[in-house]
């Protein structure tokens, strides 16, 4: 994982350049190339995680969010409503940035993969992939834990998230034995 992240930082770091600019001139701006993020699932999941995670007052890359999904995918969370019946809502990434970004640049948000499971078939990939999520990298414990289901394909030059359901872990509704950490995990 930390050479996966010295390749991330690398690979964020080919940002735009600007040339000098004359009057009446245009600057030319070099775009951030994404696609190695995109090249293997391990690099695709790990730039999800890494995309969304930062301190209070961190501005998240979303253009390198909405890179990762296909056009039409949704991401999808699950949960009990105040009626207690379960609920899921619907959203594009758009849809997650907008009504996400305020609430983590406010209180700061990491999320943590602990454990995956993977199957493939085809261009097709399912993981479950268990998480916790810390509103900083110093907290001792998290205040949340979880289970992303995500749907991806790989049209054979990249991988595209698909679709992106999640639910959160609660006293009626606890993490199975089979999606927590095992001795070979990270």
């Amino acid at each position: 994982m930390k050479a996966f992240a010295l390749f991330l930082s690398f690979s964020l770091c080919i940002t735009a350049f600007g040339y000098s600019q004359k009057k009446g001139e245009e600057v030319k701006i070099q775009a951030t190339d994404y696609t190695p993020l995109v090249k293997s699932l391990e690099s695709t999941i790990g730039t999800l995680y890494l995309v969304i995670s930062g301190d209070k007052k961190e501005k998240r890359d979303w253009d390198l969010f909405y890179f990762l999904f296909a056009p039409e995918a949704q991401l999808i969370t699950t949960g009990v409503n105040f009626e207690n019946k379960m609920q899921a809502k619907y959203m594009t990434p758009k849809d997650y940035v907008k009504a996400s970004k305020n609430w983590m640049l406010k209180n700061g948000f990491h999320e943590r993969e602990i454990h995956r499971i993977v199957h493939n078939y085809g261009a097709i990939t399912q993981v479950f992939s268990t998480f916790e999520a810390y509103h900083s990298t110093k907290d001792k414990s998290p205040f949340s834990k979880g289970i992303n289901s995500i749907q991806l394909m790989n049209d054979g030059n990249r991988w595209w998230i698909l679709n992106l359901a999640w639910t959160n872990e609660s006293p009626e509704n606890p993490i199975p034995e089979e999606y927590l950490p095992q001795d070979d995990d990270f």
